[in-house]
């Protein structure tokens, strides 16, 4: 991919040369677009991030094979490693802003990262499309209008789970249950929201015990001990990227999913092809973009042919919601006419775009895309190599964001 991409841009700098030659050819290409990526392409968000950038680096290609945006603006793509730490991502997007000039960044992994590097954006006017991160407190609080989402936040993947939990324990007599979350931003935000939540929805279900693994964590015996001494009916789980493997291993080790149930963990298309021989038949999981989901939708159709023709593999959550991130900063800079990013974030509030989960838009209030979660059973699939979702719920955006007025309530604190 990377040396196809090198072999594009050589083509487009021999077009510009071109043009200083003979000045109609010139006329067919204009500046370049300075695209970052800030992303942990090491530490625990490595394999999402990675496969961020894969299908990153696709759409962009894509879109340079036809002229680049607008049909004369090349992308040039710059990509960093953030580290998975907040203060190496501050230090990376200064540097990404300064010195490549970049327009638009597309991260983080971590939310901790995106909401450090937020501020910085908005103070030089740089776009930020968050495609991995998602505290919902990316966009709920401390407002930047130039900061979007096209990542279901961690406020609506916990009301789906919730909606799916309490629908179980109704028809199985759960009356107790553990969490255990990854102690940063994004597993206290998903830990808290969804406790919050089972209190409104289930209220006779209690929390006996909240355990706080920190991130980066590899040795999770001990929580596991811990939960198991408790004997809760369930544990709810908010692990992801190398923790999550770390947890599941250990987790199966302990044969802990075989006492007690563990419905709605973070089971990504990641995990049903890296645990496909392991990972349980008929556990319940949430996700947050899987593709199979939407094999109703064009764009879904010729992104999979597109990235399996690149990569030989089926292309990931992280995968699809980064390749939407690129498209939606191509249909807001085709409604703006212009690269400009005071106009490109003008035109993307509020618009309507064609992602590979369908037509959805981003609302005024925090530039959230009004995409879905989902909640299902594991269980194997004649057409894949590795276990999918069955009973799939797809819960839309607009069922569970937080409204407007709570959004504006919280900002007023």
């Amino acid at each position: 991919m990377k040396e196809k991409f090198s072999i594009l841009k050589v083509s487009i700098c021999i077009a510009i040369l071109i043009g200083n030659v003979f000045p109609s050819a010139k006329a067919n290409c204009a500046e370049p677009y300075h695209l970052g990526v800030a992303l942990g392409l090491t530490g625990t968000g490595a394999q999402y991030s990675k496969q961020a950038v894969e299908a990153i680096e696709l759409a962009v290609s894509q879109i340079n094979a036809e002229g680049g945006l607008l049909g004369k603006h090349p992308i040039n793509l710059v990509v960093r490693d953030t580290q998975t730490d907040a203060q190496v991502a501050v230090e990376v997007v200064e540097k990404l802003i300064a010195e490549n000039q970049v327009r638009c960044i597309i991260g983080t992994y971590s939310s901790a990262a995106a909401q450090a590097i937020k501020p910085i954006c908005r103070q030089n006017k740089v776009l930020h499309i968050a495609t991995i991160s998602n505290s919902e407190d990316i966009t709920k609080l401390d407002f930047s209008p130039y900061t979007f989402s096209v990542v279901p936040n961690t406020y609506m993947m916990a009301k789906g789970l919730v909606f799916g939990v309490s629908t179980l324990s109704r028809k199985t007599g759960w009356k107790t249950y553990a969490t255990i979350a990854s102690d940063y931003v994004w597993g206290r935000s998903s830990q808290n929201i969804q406790v919050d939540l089972m209190k409104q929805v289930a209220p006779e279900i209690e929390l006996v015990g909240a355990y706080w693994p920190k991130l980066g964590e590899t040795q999770f015996n001990g929580f596991i001990v811990a939960i198991m001494a408790l004997k809760p009916d369930f544990v709810l789980g908010t692990i992801g990227g190398a923790d999550n493997a770390f947890w599941m291993r250990d987790a199966r080790e302990y044969r802990l999913f075989k006492q007690i149930e563990y419905p709605g963990g973070l089971i990504s298309v990641s995990e049903l092809i890296d645990q496909a021989t392991s990972i349980r038949r008929g556990r319940y999981g949430r996700t947050r973009a899987p593709f199979f989901a939407h094999l109703d939708v064009p764009m879904m159709i010729q992104f999979i042919e597109a990235y399996k023709a690149e990569y030989d593999c089926y292309p990931t959550d992280w995968a699809v919601m980064s390749y939407d991130g690129v498209y939606a900063l191509k249909q807001g800079v085709e409604k703006a006419r212009s690269i400009d990013s005071e106009k490109v974030k003008n035109s993307m509030k509020v618009s309507s775009i064609n992602t590979t989960r369908g037509k959805l838009y981003f609302r005024d209030v925090d530039n959230q895309l009004a995409c879905s979660a989902y909640f299902g059973r594991v269980a194997d699939d004649p057409r894949y190599s590795f276990p999918i979702y069955h009973d799939l719920s797809e819960i839309k955006g607009p069922e569970i964001w937080r409204s407007k007025e709570e959004i504006l309530a919280a900002r007023r604190k």
